[in-house]
C-alpha cells in the first residue's frame, strides 16, 4: 500500500507595486506637482504642472498609465533639446532661437 499523494499547496500570489501617479515638473523641478488626467472618450492623455501651468499631451490607449505620459513628455523635452544642440552655425542674424525645454536633473 502505498501513501496518499500530499495535496501541493497553493503558490503565494505576488503583490504588484503601485505605479507613481505625481511627478515632478520637468520645468519648475517642484516634487509631486504634474498630474496626468486620462480622456478615455477622445484617446487623450494629459500631463500638466500646478505650480508652472506647462502641459503635454499625447494619444493613449487603454493599457497606458500615468508614467507613460510623464516619460513620453521627457523624450520630448529631450529630442527638442537634442535638435537645438545640433543645430548649425550657418543662422541669419536676425534669428531668435526657440526657448529650450528643460530636462530632469538625472542626467
Amino acid at each position: 500500500m502505498g501513501k496518499r499523494k500530499s495535496r501541493a499547496k497553493p503558490a503565494a500570489k505576488m503583490r504588484m507595486d503601485k505605479l507613481d501617479t505625481v511627478f515632478s515638473c520637468p520645468f519648475c523641478n517642484h516634487g509631486t506637482s504634474v498630474e496626468c488626467r486620462f480622456d478615455m472618450k477622445n484617446l487623450i492623455g494629459e500631463a500638466s504642472c500646478r505650480i508652472c501651468q506647462e502641459s503635454f499631451s499625447t494619444a493613449i490607449t487603454a493599457l497606458t498609465e500615468a508614467i507613460d505620459i510623464y516619460s513620453e513628455w521627457i523624450d520630448e523635452c529631450e529630442r527638442v533639446n537634442h535638435l537645438h544642440d545640433d543645430g548649425d552655425g550657418d543662422q541669419d542674424e536676425d534669428f531668435e532661437p526657440r526657448k529650450r525645454v528643460a530636462t530632469s536633473e538625472w542626467d
